[in-house]
Protein backbone atom coordinates (compact mmCIF):
# COMPACT_ATOMS: atom_id res chain seq x y z
CA UNK A 1 0.00 0.00 0.00
CA UNK A 2 1.17 3.02 -0.94
CA UNK A 3 1.18 6.09 1.48
CA UNK A 4 1.13 9.09 -0.76
CA UNK A 5 -1.60 11.06 -0.75
CA UNK A 6 -3.63 9.32 2.22
CA UNK A 7 -4.88 11.15 5.19
CA UNK A 8 -4.39 10.31 8.84
CA UNK A 9 -6.27 11.34 12.26
CA UNK A 10 -4.89 10.73 15.36
CA UNK A 11 -7.13 12.24 18.51
CA UNK A 12 -5.37 12.48 22.16
CA UNK A 13 -2.07 13.29 19.54
CA UNK A 14 -0.73 16.41 21.23
CA UNK A 15 1.25 14.07 24.77
CA UNK A 16 1.58 10.61 25.88
CA UNK A 17 0.69 7.44 23.34
CA UNK A 18 -0.99 9.92 20.72
CA UNK A 19 2.10 12.42 20.13
CA UNK A 20 4.22 9.10 20.03
CA UNK A 21 1.89 7.41 17.58
CA UNK A 22 2.16 11.06 15.25
CA UNK A 23 5.44 11.00 15.34
CA UNK A 24 5.78 7.20 14.37
CA UNK A 25 3.79 7.28 11.05
CA UNK A 26 4.74 11.30 10.44
CA UNK A 27 7.78 9.05 8.96
CA UNK A 28 4.93 7.59 6.28
CA UNK A 29 4.44 10.22 3.08
CA UNK A 30 0.68 10.84 4.39
CA UNK A 31 -1.40 13.90 5.52
CA UNK A 32 -1.99 14.18 9.04
CA UNK A 33 -4.28 15.60 10.94
CA UNK A 34 -3.75 15.55 14.71
CA UNK A 35 -6.42 16.58 17.14
CA UNK A 36 -5.80 18.00 20.94
CA UNK A 37 -7.03 19.71 23.36
CA UNK A 38 -3.80 22.13 24.49
CA UNK A 39 -2.83 24.52 22.10
CA UNK A 40 0.71 24.85 23.68
CA UNK A 41 1.48 20.80 23.25
CA UNK A 42 -0.21 21.13 19.80
CA UNK A 43 2.47 23.63 18.95
CA UNK A 44 5.31 21.51 20.71
CA UNK A 45 3.84 18.40 19.18
CA UNK A 46 4.21 20.19 15.48
CA UNK A 47 7.93 21.37 16.06
CA UNK A 48 9.00 17.51 17.44
CA UNK A 49 7.43 15.87 14.21
CA UNK A 50 9.61 18.87 11.81
CA UNK A 51 12.38 18.10 14.18
CA UNK A 52 12.30 14.45 13.38
CA UNK A 53 11.29 14.09 9.87
CA UNK A 54 11.25 17.96 7.99
CA UNK A 55 7.63 17.85 7.68
CA UNK A 56 6.07 21.38 7.77
CA UNK A 57 2.55 20.47 6.11
CA UNK A 58 1.12 18.52 9.76
CA UNK A 59 -2.67 20.35 10.66
CA UNK A 60 -4.14 20.46 13.95
CA UNK A 61 -7.90 20.25 15.00
CA UNK A 62 -8.19 21.68 18.82
CA UNK A 63 -11.60 20.10 20.39
CA UNK A 64 -12.55 18.63 24.05
CA UNK A 65 -13.79 15.38 23.43
CA UNK A 66 -15.92 15.90 27.43
CA UNK A 67 -18.26 17.85 25.11
CA UNK A 68 -20.63 16.42 22.31
CA UNK A 69 -20.97 19.74 20.20
CA UNK A 70 -16.82 19.90 20.50
CA UNK A 71 -16.93 16.37 18.91
CA UNK A 72 -19.47 16.96 16.46
CA UNK A 73 -17.62 20.53 15.33
CA UNK A 74 -14.21 18.51 15.00
CA UNK A 75 -15.29 15.90 12.82
CA UNK A 76 -17.40 19.15 10.86
CA UNK A 77 -13.90 20.80 10.48
CA UNK A 78 -12.08 17.40 9.21
CA UNK A 79 -14.63 16.29 6.68
CA UNK A 80 -14.32 20.04 5.46
CA UNK A 81 -10.69 19.53 5.05
CA UNK A 82 -10.30 16.01 3.40
CA UNK A 83 -12.60 14.29 1.03
CA UNK A 84 -11.26 9.96 2.79
CA UNK A 85 -9.84 9.17 5.80
CA UNK A 86 -7.47 6.34 5.31
CA UNK A 87 -6.42 6.06 9.16
CA UNK A 88 -8.41 7.14 12.48
CA UNK A 89 -6.51 6.31 15.24
CA UNK A 90 -9.18 6.82 18.23
CA UNK A 91 -6.58 7.60 21.42
CA UNK A 92 -7.99 10.40 23.43
CA UNK A 93 -8.19 9.15 26.93
CA UNK A 94 -8.58 10.31 30.61
CA UNK A 95 -8.63 8.11 33.73
CA UNK A 96 -9.74 10.24 37.25
CA UNK A 97 -9.95 9.57 40.63
CA UNK A 98 -13.13 11.57 41.53
CA UNK A 99 -16.59 11.01 39.84
CA UNK A 100 -16.98 13.88 37.68
CA UNK A 101 -19.48 14.47 35.47
CA UNK A 102 -19.07 16.35 31.48
CA UNK A 103 -21.32 19.32 30.56
CA UNK A 104 -23.52 17.16 29.08
CA UNK A 105 -24.00 15.24 32.11
CA UNK A 106 -22.35 12.12 31.36
CA UNK A 107 -20.10 10.44 33.58
CA UNK A 108 -16.48 12.29 32.17
CA UNK A 109 -14.31 8.98 32.20
CA UNK A 110 -17.17 7.08 29.78
CA UNK A 111 -17.78 10.15 27.65
CA UNK A 112 -14.47 10.73 26.99
CA UNK A 113 -12.94 7.40 26.41
CA UNK A 114 -15.70 5.34 24.85
CA UNK A 115 -18.89 7.72 23.85
CA UNK A 116 -16.43 10.24 21.84
CA UNK A 117 -14.82 7.49 19.65
CA UNK A 118 -18.18 6.30 19.11
CA UNK A 119 -19.55 9.80 17.32
CA UNK A 120 -16.51 11.07 16.11
CA UNK A 121 -16.21 7.49 14.50
CA UNK A 122 -19.61 7.61 13.40
CA UNK A 123 -19.45 11.29 12.46
CA UNK A 124 -16.72 10.13 9.87
CA UNK A 125 -17.90 7.60 8.44
CA UNK A 126 -18.36 8.50 5.16
CA UNK A 127 -15.31 9.80 4.66
CA UNK A 128 -13.31 6.00 6.13
CA UNK A 129 -15.93 4.56 3.46
CA UNK A 130 -14.63 6.98 0.45
CA UNK A 131 -10.82 5.55 1.36
CA UNK A 132 -11.95 1.85 0.88
CA UNK A 133 -10.74 -0.96 0.95
CA UNK A 134 -7.36 0.98 2.61
CA UNK A 135 -9.49 2.28 5.28
CA UNK A 136 -8.65 1.71 9.10
CA UNK A 137 -9.79 2.68 12.48
CA UNK A 138 -7.55 2.22 15.07
CA UNK A 139 -9.18 2.01 19.00
CA UNK A 140 -6.48 2.19 21.35
CA UNK A 141 -8.20 0.14 24.60
CA UNK A 142 -6.34 -1.48 27.09
CA UNK A 143 -5.77 -4.64 29.04
CA UNK A 144 -7.59 -2.84 32.06
CA UNK A 145 -10.36 -4.17 30.31
CA UNK A 146 -10.52 -6.91 32.62
CA UNK A 147 -10.88 -4.71 35.76
CA UNK A 148 -14.23 -3.48 34.22
CA UNK A 149 -17.47 -5.92 32.74
CA UNK A 150 -20.19 -3.33 31.95
CA UNK A 151 -22.95 -2.97 34.61
CA UNK A 152 -25.62 -1.87 32.22
CA UNK A 153 -27.84 -0.59 35.33
CA UNK A 154 -25.14 1.70 35.78
CA UNK A 155 -22.89 2.89 33.44
CA UNK A 156 -22.78 6.45 34.70
CA UNK A 157 -21.52 4.81 37.86
CA UNK A 158 -23.56 6.42 39.76
CA UNK A 159 -24.34 4.53 42.70
CA UNK A 160 -20.52 3.17 42.84
CA UNK A 161 -16.90 4.65 42.10
CA UNK A 162 -14.05 3.41 41.48
CA UNK A 163 -12.05 4.63 39.64
CA UNK A 164 -9.57 1.25 38.00
CA UNK A 165 -12.97 0.01 37.51
CA UNK A 166 -14.35 2.83 35.77
CA UNK A 167 -11.61 2.89 33.35
CA UNK A 168 -11.54 -0.90 32.84
CA UNK A 169 -15.02 -0.36 31.81
CA UNK A 170 -14.30 2.37 29.49
CA UNK A 171 -11.59 0.15 27.86
CA UNK A 172 -14.06 -2.51 27.76
CA UNK A 173 -16.39 -0.67 26.11
CA UNK A 174 -12.98 0.28 23.28
CA UNK A 175 -13.42 -3.07 22.39
CA UNK A 176 -16.79 -3.79 22.37
CA UNK A 177 -17.17 -1.19 20.22
CA UNK A 178 -14.46 -2.70 18.02
CA UNK A 179 -16.25 -5.96 17.66
CA UNK A 180 -19.45 -4.95 16.70
CA UNK A 181 -17.93 -1.98 14.00
CA UNK A 182 -15.95 -4.33 12.55
CA UNK A 183 -19.45 -6.54 12.26
CA UNK A 184 -21.26 -4.06 10.61
CA UNK A 185 -18.72 -2.74 8.53
CA UNK A 186 -17.80 -5.96 7.37
CA UNK A 187 -17.27 -6.12 3.07
CA UNK A 188 -17.08 -2.22 3.26
CA UNK A 189 -13.30 -2.55 3.38
CA UNK A 190 -13.39 0.05 6.26
CA UNK A 191 -11.59 -2.28 9.09
CA UNK A 192 -11.61 -1.74 12.86
CA UNK A 193 -9.43 -2.92 15.38
CA UNK A 194 -8.53 -2.83 19.02
CA UNK A 195 -4.81 -2.40 20.73
CA UNK A 196 -3.43 -2.09 23.96
CA UNK A 197 -0.51 -0.37 24.32
CA UNK A 198 1.00 -1.62 27.68
CA UNK A 199 1.83 0.03 30.79
CA UNK A 200 2.80 3.23 29.71
CA UNK A 201 4.05 6.48 31.67
CA UNK A 202 2.03 9.31 30.56
CA UNK A 203 -0.36 12.38 31.41
CA UNK A 204 -3.22 10.51 31.49
CA UNK A 205 -4.79 11.18 34.82
CA UNK A 206 -2.51 13.64 36.01
CA UNK A 207 -3.65 16.32 38.13
CA UNK A 208 -6.61 14.32 39.33
CA UNK A 209 -4.96 14.59 43.11
CA UNK A 210 -1.55 14.88 45.04
CA UNK A 211 -1.97 10.80 45.75
CA UNK A 212 -2.40 9.95 42.11
CA UNK A 213 0.43 12.38 41.04
CA UNK A 214 2.68 10.71 43.77
CA UNK A 215 1.67 7.32 42.51
CA UNK A 216 2.34 7.82 38.76
CA UNK A 217 6.02 8.83 39.69
CA UNK A 218 6.72 6.08 41.97
CA UNK A 219 5.48 3.32 39.21
CA UNK A 220 6.85 5.40 36.16
CA UNK A 221 10.12 3.88 35.87
CA UNK A 222 8.79 0.72 35.80
CA UNK A 223 6.15 1.84 32.73
CA UNK A 224 6.64 1.81 28.86
CA UNK A 225 7.74 4.85 27.38
CA UNK A 226 5.19 6.47 25.23
CA UNK A 227 7.20 5.58 22.11
CA UNK A 228 6.85 1.74 23.07
CA UNK A 229 2.95 2.15 23.88
CA UNK A 230 2.73 3.65 20.47
CA UNK A 231 4.27 1.07 18.77
CA UNK A 232 0.93 -0.95 18.69
CA UNK A 233 -1.33 1.71 16.92
CA UNK A 234 1.51 2.44 14.65
CA UNK A 235 1.67 -1.62 13.68
CA UNK A 236 -1.92 -1.67 13.49
CA UNK A 237 -2.38 1.36 11.65
CA UNK A 238 -0.17 0.80 8.78
CA UNK A 239 0.98 -2.65 8.39
CA UNK A 240 0.74 -3.86 4.94
CA UNK A 241 0.21 -7.70 6.40
CA UNK A 242 -2.89 -6.61 8.41
CA UNK A 243 -4.54 -5.23 4.99
CA UNK A 244 -7.99 -6.72 5.27
CA UNK A 245 -8.01 -7.30 8.94
CA UNK A 246 -10.89 -6.68 11.53
CA UNK A 247 -12.44 -6.94 14.67
CA UNK A 248 -9.19 -7.97 16.50
CA UNK A 249 -7.52 -6.85 19.49
CA UNK A 250 -3.48 -6.49 19.61
CA UNK A 251 -0.96 -5.92 21.93
CA UNK A 252 2.96 -6.25 21.24
CA UNK A 253 2.05 -6.43 17.56
CA UNK A 254 0.83 -9.66 18.10
CA UNK A 255 -3.34 -10.66 17.86
CA UNK A 256 -4.68 -11.03 21.48
CA UNK A 257 -7.87 -12.70 22.83
CA UNK A 258 -10.23 -10.10 25.08
CA UNK A 259 -11.64 -11.30 28.06
CA UNK A 260 -14.76 -13.11 27.25
CA UNK A 261 -16.78 -9.90 29.04
CA UNK A 262 -15.13 -7.50 26.31
CA UNK A 263 -15.95 -9.86 22.87
CA UNK A 264 -19.46 -11.05 23.81
CA UNK A 265 -21.74 -10.02 20.46
CA UNK A 266 -25.00 -9.64 22.53
CA UNK A 267 -23.04 -7.12 25.15
CA UNK A 268 -21.83 -5.33 22.30
CA UNK A 269 -25.07 -4.83 20.51
CA UNK A 270 -26.22 -3.67 23.71
CA UNK A 271 -23.86 -0.57 24.06
CA UNK A 272 -24.04 -0.03 20.59
CA UNK A 273 -27.65 0.78 21.22
CA UNK A 274 -27.15 2.77 24.59
CA UNK A 275 -24.34 4.65 22.52
CA UNK A 276 -26.63 5.91 19.86
CA UNK A 277 -28.79 6.77 22.58
CA UNK A 278 -26.74 8.36 24.86
CA UNK A 279 -25.02 10.57 21.58
CA UNK A 280 -27.71 11.05 20.00
CA UNK A 281 -25.86 9.78 16.88
CA UNK A 282 -26.98 6.39 14.50
CA UNK A 283 -25.02 4.85 12.19
CA UNK A 284 -25.47 5.70 8.76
Amino acid sequence: MSWKNKTIVITGATSGIGRATALGLAKLDSRLILVGRDAGRAEETIAAIRKATGRKDVEIVRGDFARKEEVRRVADEIIDRCEAIHVLVNNAGVTLMKRTTTPDGLETTFAVNHLAYFLLTGLLLPRLLAAAPDARVVNVASDAHRWGPLDFDDLQNEREYKPLKVYGQSKTANVLFTRELARRLEGTGVAVNAVHPGAVATRLGRGSGPLYDLLQRAIGVFMRSPEKGAACSIHVASAPELAGISGRYFADQREKEPRPHASDPELAARLWEVSEQLTGLRYP
